[in-house]
């Protein structure tokens, strides 16, 4: 695999930074650090410039919080001069990684995401008689430094660059203790190699779809599956036999163990297509997509509680809900919440937010 070279000067140009600074602020509102940050903007730009040129830059401590829907999970949040940087060294590097994927993988890459990849995954619902749907057990916690480090070097070959990716994987925060033994283990290896990359880093979501990328070719050129869905560690493979597919399931067991990674038993399911079955936060069947019930009543509950919120305030709290929901067959559903053409405005009425499309 031919590597990338001299990508560095790109990076900790003036010119990247600065967008790479616009881009983290992008849609985060009006938050102190970024304030701070681009109350000086110039002298912070040319600050992080000479940091990574003279190989004094190290990243903050990060800032962490729980979250427990869809599942409980450890998000760690960078400062937002860290973001900064991320954003520079993923504006070259990432088309780089892009460029390694295979079409069916749908995670942070641009002109794909979730609602694709359950088009994808509908489409193939309707080709195939079973589904084998799986997901690696701790996925972030368990990516292995080494072994991605090893992997970044098989694309790039840039010494600076290469430099900066260590420095930003080595100052990754501790993750959830995962401990699993793999073959020519000792004793002391899972507690000697470092693992784990912080959820909430742009960089940690390429680099761990890269780390899985691997496992796209290895079904698609190896396994030769032909229907066949990723999104970061949820993937799914559909053939017309049982057999077919514990077969594959045996087989990716054993490919994983060379970058030290699991399937999740527990989440590892195989299925009829004609079944019910959620993907992506949607109940989707071979003829139509659903939501399933629990995130419904917490969407409606959301809107309740909007009684008490601005208009504007209120339309932010559910437009990211309601895009997510038009994706399904929800227009019955929506039209009952008074949520259809959230291009119209809202006015309290006593103590509700009614809705009035714009004429």
């Amino acid at each position: 695999m031919k590597t990338a070279k001299h990508l560095f000067q790109r990076i900790t140009s003036f010119e990247t930074v600065l967008s790479a600074a616009r881009l983290a602020a992008k849609g985060k509102g009006a938050k102190q650090p970024n304030l701070r940050f681009f109350m000086y903007l110039e002298d912070n730009v040319w600050k992080i410039v000479s940091e990574l040129k003279d190989k004094s830059y190290r990243p903050g401590p990060y800032t962490i919080f729980a979250i427990c829907y869809p599942k409980p999970r450890m998000i760690s949040a960078a400062p937002f001069y860290d973001r900064v940087v991320h954003h520079a060294l993923i504006s070259v590097v990432g088309p780089l990684l892009e460029k390694t994927f295979v079409f069916d993988t749908y995670a942070n890459r641009k002109g794909k995401g979730t609602h694709l990849a359950i088009e994808r995954y509908q489409h193939y619902l309707r080709r195939y008689r079973y589904a084998l749907k799986c997901d690696i057990r701790k996925f972030f916690p368990s990516i292995d430094h080494a072994i991605l480090k090893s992997l970044l070097r098989r694309k790039i070959g840039c010494a600076d660059t290469l430099w900066l990716i260590d420095t930003i994987i080595d100052n990754s925060n501790r993750q959830e203790e995962h401990v699993h033994y793999f073959p020519g283990d000792d004793l002391f290896a899972p507690f000697e190699r470092r693992r784990g990359l912080p959820i909430g880093n742009l960089t940690s979501q390429f680099f761990a779809n890269y780390y899985l990328g691997f496992l796209d070719h290895f079904v698609k050129e190896s396994l030769r599956c032909k229907g066949y869905v990723r999104y970061v560690d949820d993937f799914v493979l559909f053939a017309d036999t049982k057999q077919q597919l514990w077969a594959w399931h045996e087989e990716i067991e054993r490919y994983l163990e060379q970058f030290r990674l699991i399937l999740n038993p527990v989440r590892t399911a195989l299925y009829p297509t004609s079944e019910d079955r959620c993907f992506l936060g949607q109940r989707v069947f071979p003829a139509c997509r659903m939501l399933p019930s629990k995130n419904v009543r917490a969407a409606k509950r959301r809107v309740k509680a909007g009684a008490t919120l601005g208009a504007e305030d209120f339309r932010q709290s559910v437009s990211g809900w309601v895009g997510h929901a038009r994706q399904a067959d929800t227009f019955r559903l929506l039209q009952s919440m008074g949520l259809t053409d959230l291009q119209g405005s809202f006015s309290r009425i006593g103590q509700e937010w009614a809705f009035f499309p714009v004429s």
